[in-house]
């Protein structure tokens, strides 16, 4: 499903190049459970934006459901998201002048282009399933943190993608969300085979995953499998 080999990414501050990945390699399964771990700066979002197709590695190769992504310009990369990947935003990246509505539903319109009964079949239920059903109507600004990551999971989960990329998704829930959260991911990853990779530092996601990666200064140390 997804292979980075020998993945390199520096970045250029001023006069100075501060490396954040590698010599990175890895191969992700299809229907995989993910964590990838690790201190703060280790990487881990840098990782998770060039396999989710947001960044390129500065060198070496990402190649996704046997295509080669690093061939791709803008263009074809963001119809690629669309049809293949779902983003979860640590930041939520919300359109404020959207209802919440609205922005599960914009994916659909701009990627999908799916017929308005399909639209609102598949927006209503994942509202359902992230309990803000009763929201749907609210404005980014009129909802808390915590709505506005169910909100996030819901937009990525809407597509049905193939593959989820999370940052941290469960940094503004309380724990009864999040593990509902986590439940339904599973529950997804069971019956469509969907591939997730999280970047976390919460143990409630890390005990549920079935792989755990952990990343320090920019390299693996480690890459366990846990039995399930």
């Amino acid at each position: 499903m997804i292979e980075a080999k020998h993945i390199n990414k520096t970045y250029k501050v001023g006069e100075l190049s501060l490396e954040v990945i590698k010599d990175l390699s890895l191969i992700i399964e299809e229907g995989e459970f993910i964590s990838i771990i690790g201190p703060s700066g280790s990487g881990k979002s840098t990782v998770l934006n060039m396999l989710g197709c947001l960044d390129k590695p500065t060198s070496g190769e990402i190649i996704i459901d046997n295509t080669a992504i690093n061939e791709m310009d803008r263009t074809e990369l963001a119809h690629f998201r669309g049809e293949n990947i779902g983003f979860i935003f640590q930041s939520f990246n919300l359109i404020p002048v959207l209802s919440v509505y609205e922005n599960i539903e914009y994916p659909l319109i701009m990627i999908q282009s799916l017929p308005e009964h399909i639209r609102k079949e598949r927006v209503l239920s994942v509202l359902k399933e992230v309990d803000m059903l009763d929201q749907k109507d609210k404005f980014p600004d009129q909802i808390s943190g915590g709505q506005k990551q169910r909100v996030a999971i819901a937009r990525a989960l809407v597509t049905n993608p193939k593959i989820v990329f999370a940052d941290e998704p469960t940094a503004n829930l309380d724990s009864k969300t999040a593990h509902r959260i986590i439940d339904l991911m599973h529950k997804i990853k069971k019956d469509y085979n969907t591939t997730f990779v999280f970047a976390t530092h919460d143990e409630k996601i890390v005990s549920s995953a079935e792989r755990i990666i952990t990343l320090v200064d920019g390299e693996i140390t480690e890459d366990k499998r846990i039995k399930t």
